[in-house]
């Protein structure tokens, strides 16, 4: 998928026609629980989200959470137990209704791909144009394929061997197969799990250039914060069933609404901290790491709560001396780590207990700290979160 672009070459791309004007993915309320020893067991509670024409959204959480479920039941290959699921207007879900999933305007790419290793490259990807509604003759047939495996650049592959393929190759082609019948939406079930990490990471921004430039309307599943912050135009972080917090990525990155999504969605210092005082509506003092802090918080926190403080390990700055601003501490460089690109290092700190708390520290590798050398870390006020264990009421979607 490097090189030219197919765009360039033909002034237009496959799905350049009209057909995915106004594709819009409303889920709202959605609710789905299995059986087990004969008493349901929830595993999507009250999941809403909308997808905007042409946008990459991402449901991001780990294994259990429920995020597969969803996709699932969107492609109509789960029944949903409540709520509603539309697309352009038109109701997949709701009540009694369920449209089934070859009635769906749907393309769909499995984490395993589903290549069918006794086909072809151009068998496997025309295979959707010979069933159902989206029939078409032979030379009708032939000219989607072909467009679509020219858009995955696999077009002078089309007489060979699926098995012949390699990983990114067999990716491509459940791409191209899943785009052949133009869709509306596409749903995308954490399809580059199975790739290894460079090729992962070439795949990632080779998927989100396409997804761009077709404009199509994208449900991608992952467990990988990396996949989904890069790629996505909006995040939902999902845990136990429900969407803990929906937002861009960088608003999910910078402003976690819930100590899970902090945890989860790259590395956080987590701090037990007391309240000493509010200095403002969206300001306290704290008491942790033996110092007092001042952070952002407009929850209704009072003197006296516990709570939790957050800061990521790269808003976290160092000094051999300390400089005369608020929310510096002491501390002892305990490990040193380098890790290519960054160097990363723990400082330990006095604990509100008595003992000794452990602070991450991200920096350029161009300044590495000695181990056991003291030195001040400085924790800018904007750069903390007061974390609650679920997300503050407003809070939850940025």
């Amino acid at each position: 998928m490097n090189g030219k672009s197919p765009a360039g070459q033909h002034g237009s791309t496959a799905l350049d026609d009209g057909d995915i004007a106004g594709a819009v993915l409303e889920v709202t309320a959605l609710e789905k629980s299995y059986t087990s020893g004969g008493k349901p067991v929830p595993v999507v509670e009250d999941v809403t989200f909308r997808i905007e024409q042409g946008h990459f959204y991402s449901l991001l959480g780990p294994s259990g959470c429920g995020k597969t479920t969803t996709l699932r039941c969107v492609a109509g290959l789960e029944l949903s137990d409540g709520g509603s699921i539309t697309l352009a207007g038109e109701t997949l879900s709701q009540g009694k209704t369920h449209l089934p999933p070859n009635k769906r305007d749907i393309g769909m790419v499995f984490q395993n791909y589903a290549i069918w290793p006794h086909m072809s490259v151009f068998a496997n990807a025309v295979f959707p144009l010979q069933v159902g509604a989206h029939k078409l003759t032979k030379v009708q047939a032939r000219t989607r394929v072909m467009e679509s495996l020219e858009l995955v650049q696999l077009d002078h592959l089309a007489e060979r061997s699926a098995v012949a393929l390699s990983g990114g190759q067999q990716q491509r082609l459940a791409l191209a197969r899943a785009l052949v019948r133009r869709p509306k939406l596409l749903l995308l079930d954490e399809p580059l799990s199975n790739l290894d990490a460079k090729l992962r990471d070439t795949m990632r921004t080779e998927l989100r250039a396409l997804q761009r430039r077709l404009g199509i309307t994208t449900l991608y599943v992952t467990h990988d914060q990396s996949e989904a912050l890069s790629m996505s135009d909006r995040v939902a972080v999902m845990h136990d069933g429900r969407i803990l917090q929906e937002g861009t990525p960088r608003e999910i990155y910078d402003n976690p609404a819930a100590r899970f999504v902090a945890d989860f969605v790259g590395r956080a210092n987590m701090i037990p901290a007391e309240v000493i005082r509010r200095v403002s509506a969206d300001e306290v003092v704290v008491r942790a790491l033996g110092t007092e802090l001042r952070t952002p918080c407009v929850a209704p926190a009072r003197a006296g709560d516990k709570i939790t403080v957050s800061m990521r390990p790269e808003s976290v700055r160092t000094h051999e001396v300390a400089p005369d601003r608020p929310n510096v501490l002491a501390g002892r460089v305990s490990r040193v780590e380098f890790l290519g690109e960054i160097v990363e290092y723990d400082v330990e700190v006095p604990s509100l207990d008595g003992g000794l708390h452990t602070v991450i520290v991200r920096t350029s590798p161009l300044t590495v700290p000695v181990e056991g050398r003291e030195v001040f870390l400085e924790f800018a006020p904007h750069t903390c979160r007061v974390l609650q264990d679920e997300p503050v009421a407003g809070l939850a979607t940025a």
